[in-house]
C-alpha cells in the first residue's frame, strides 16, 4: 500500500507535541493493513473518529476512538499476528503511552475497548454474528465471550458505557472508499484534551 502524508497541504506547523507524536507514528505504520481488514490502520482509526464525531461523542471519546489502536503502532509484530496464532495486546501497550499524554476519560476506554468486544458477545446474541472474519478471529485469542461474573464487573466499570460506544465505532470503521476527515481535523480535540506529562 502507498505510503501518503496524514497531512493535508497548508496545515498549521504550530501543532502541539502530542499532535505531532500522533502524525509521526501514522506517517510510520498507519498504511499497514488493519489486522485482516481491507482498510489501512489510519483509515480505520479516521472513519472511527468520525463515526464518534457524528454521534456527538467528548473531545476525549473522539480522541479514543481515533487513537483505540495505536497499540498497533507501538509494537514490532507483523501485521498478520492474529493468524499465527497470537494476541498482540495491543489495547494493554496503548495505556502507557496514552496515559502519558491523556485523561482516564480517553485511555480508559481505549484499554477497555477489547473487553468490551468480549461483552457484547457475551450480553448479544446477534452480534457476534456480525463480527467480521478478522474480528472473530481475534475474539478467540483474547478470552472469547465473558462469562457471567465477568459481565457483572465489566458493567461496574467507571468508563464501561463509553467502552462499548467505541467498540461499536471500532466494528464500524472498516468501509473500504469512505473518505473521512484527513488526521489533522481532529488535532483540535487532540490539543483540547492533550495533557502531557513527564515520564
Amino acid at each position: 500500500m502507498e505510503q501518503k502524508s496524514v497531512m493535508k497541504q497548508g496545515s498549521n506547523p504550530a501543532v502541539g507535541e502530542t499532535m505531532k507524536e500522533v502524525c509521526r507514528l501514522f506517517e510510520a505504520r498507519g498504511s499497514a493493513w488493519y489486522g485482516g481488514e481491507a482498510v489501512s490502520q489510519l483509515e480505520h482509526a479516521l472513519q472511527a473518529a468520525m463515526f464518534a464525531e457524528r454521534d456527538a461523542a467528548t473531545a476525549e471519546l473522539i480522541v479514543a476512538a481515533l487513537l483505540h489502536d495505536v497499540g498497533h503502532l507501538l509494537h514490532d509484530l507483523p501485521e498478520n499476528v492474529a493468524e499465527q496464532g497470537v494476541d498482540d495486546r495491543h489495547e494493554m501497550l496503548a495505556r502507557p503511552w496514552l496515559a502519558m499524554r491523556f485523561s482516564p476519560a480517553v485511555f480508559e476506554p481505549v484499554e477497555m475497548h477489547v473487553a468490551a468486544k468480549r461483552y457484547l458477545c457475551a450480553v448479544d446474541a446477534d452480534y457476534m454474528l456480525q463480527l467480521s472474519p478478522a474480528s472473530q478471529q481475534s475474539l478467540q485469542l483474547q478470552g472469547g465471550p465473558m462469562s457471567g461474573d465477568e459481565v457483572s464487573e465489566f458493567e461496574r466499570r467507571r468508563f464501561f458505557a463509553d467502552a462499548v460506544r467505541l467498540r461499536k465505532w471500532d466494528d464500524a470503521a472498516k468501509v473500504v472508499g469512505l473518505k473521512p476527515p484527513p488526521l489533522d481535523h481532529f488535532g483540535t480535540y487532540i490539543g483540547r484534551v492533550s495533557q502531557v506529562t513527564t515520564p
